[in-house]
């Protein structure tokens, strides 16, 4: 698939102009065909399904950090009630980005890659894609009330917290960026109230700083991506400058192998004898590795893409993953 030789007349609804091609033609050399695979894994699926983002639900696995550190990781009960509270978080996500799709419909057809969902192509009805969300967001609640009380609190301040963000505060230049790292925050708290274990502040905090290193990444990648006409898709890109958003993702790439570190040494739930800190080196490359991708490959559109398609970074993924549970069990 190939954006360059799309014809205007191939766009969906009315919006059959001038900005969408120009859009394309500005993009940054490379960064188009990893943004074209954003819809690859996905494109066969229902309208519907494909609407519901399911390459999203890979954030809500951060509730399993909780099972994972707390060496719960092979007890039935603590597992059973991490997949719950995961498939809630996935649930309610899913609501959300349909709600946020419906409301976002024209700004995205000005978008290279978005006017290609399917409430923007006109492939789903927003009355369709709002009573699903209405039906996601009672089961998801309701799960997480099954789960345990407290993650259904967690849950409802996450939907809560999104609602408000899609009503105006994505619109605030670096709280934009900012409420969306602090949804990672409440996944991870989720998933440690769904088995009522404590979870140093470091790891909430190192959490809330990767999130905003990927957060300003996407950004940056936006504002190249569409370069004048950015402010038409996302209103509050004109007040962010792509100097400014470097030393935001330097700041947030520093930050995040700080509080991982300075974690590994201060957490209660870690053994004693401080072996997590060799994961250090994996978390180290995994941030210089996204770098890469952002500066070099002119990627950062997508970051679920960009861990779905880079080896390399999931082959960090999955190492810190072994090396975490082999030193949890055998310390």
């Amino acid at each position: 698939m190939s954006f360059e030789h799309r014809e205007p007349e191939e766009l969906p609804g009315s919006e059959r102009s001038r900005p969408v091609i120009s859009l394309i033609s500005r993009l940054p050399v490379g960064a188009t065909p990893l943004d074209e695979e954003q819809i690859a894994p996905i494109r066969t699926l229902p309208p519907l399904l494909r609407a519901m983002r399911p390459l999203q639900w890979t954030k809500s696995l951060l509730v399993f950090a909780a099972l994972i550190f707390a060496r719960d990781t092979f007890h039935l009960d603590p597992l059973l009630r991490s997949i719950g509270a995961f498939i809630a978080f996935c649930m309610v996500s899913s609501a959300i980005y349909l709600i946020n799709d419906v409301r976002d419909r024209e700004q995205d057809l000005l978008h290279p890659v978005k006017r290609l969902r399917p409430i923007a192509a006109g492939e789903l009805s927003p009355r369709r894609a709002l009573n699903t969300a209405a039906v996601l967001t009672a089961a998801g609640l309701g799960l997480a009330g099954l789960v345990r009380l407290e993650l259904l609190a967690v849950l409802a301040i996450y939907l809560v917290m999104m609602m408000a963000y899609n009503a105006g505060l994505k619109q605030v230049v670096i709280l934009d960026v900012m409420v969306i790292a602090a949804g990672f925050v409440l996944r991870a708290a989720g998933g440690a109230v769904a088995i009522a274990v404590p979870i140093s502040p470091w790891l909430y905090i190192c959490t809330f700083v990767v999130a905003l290193l990927v957060g300003f990444g996407k950004r940056r990648h936006e504002l190249l991506a569409l370069d004048q006409d950015a402010a038409l898709h996302r209103q509050n890109l004109e007040t962010y400058s792509v100097s400014m958003l470097d030393q935001c993702i330097a700041v947030s790439a520093a930050a995040t192998i700080l509080s991982y570190s300075i974690y590994t040494f201060q957490a209660p739930t870690l053994p004693d004898n401080h072996a997590m800190v060799l994961t250090a080196p994996i978390v180290m490359y995994a941030v210089f590795r996204y770098l890469y991708l952002v500066y070099i490959r002119r990627a950062g559109g997508s970051p679920e893409v960009m861990l779905l398609k880079d080896r390399p970074l999931q082959m960090s993924v999955v190492g810190w993953v072994l090396a975490s549970l082999v030193i949890l069990t055998v310390s």
